[in-house]
């Protein structure tokens, strides 16, 4: 059986860790938390569907220890990126 995902997505995948534990930790809890309220019944299941996808995300980048958008503020030095 072949790879299943392509070699582009693997950088969405992995990376260089760039969060501390505590921060991992705050992800993790908060995307797990997240995910838990989407068993809630609600009148609208795409409010659900959409709670489970961005708690599942946010889980997992706190597994990983990456977060690309604290990379891109940051500019991967630990500062605030900016253009001057």
């Amino acid at each position: 059986m072949t790879n299943m995902i392509p070699a582009s997505t693997g950088s969405l995948m992995s990376g260089e860790p760039n969060l501390s534990t505590a921060e991992r930790g705050a992800y993790m809890l908060a995307g797990l938390g997240l995910a838990a309220a989407a068993a809630k019944p609600r009148p609208n299941p795409l409010l659900n569907i959409l709670a489970l996808l961005g708690g599942s995300y946010l889980a997992w980048r706190g597994y990983v220890g990456n977060c690309p958008v604290k990379a891109a503020l940051t500019g991967g030095s630990g500062r605030i990126a900016h253009d001057g």
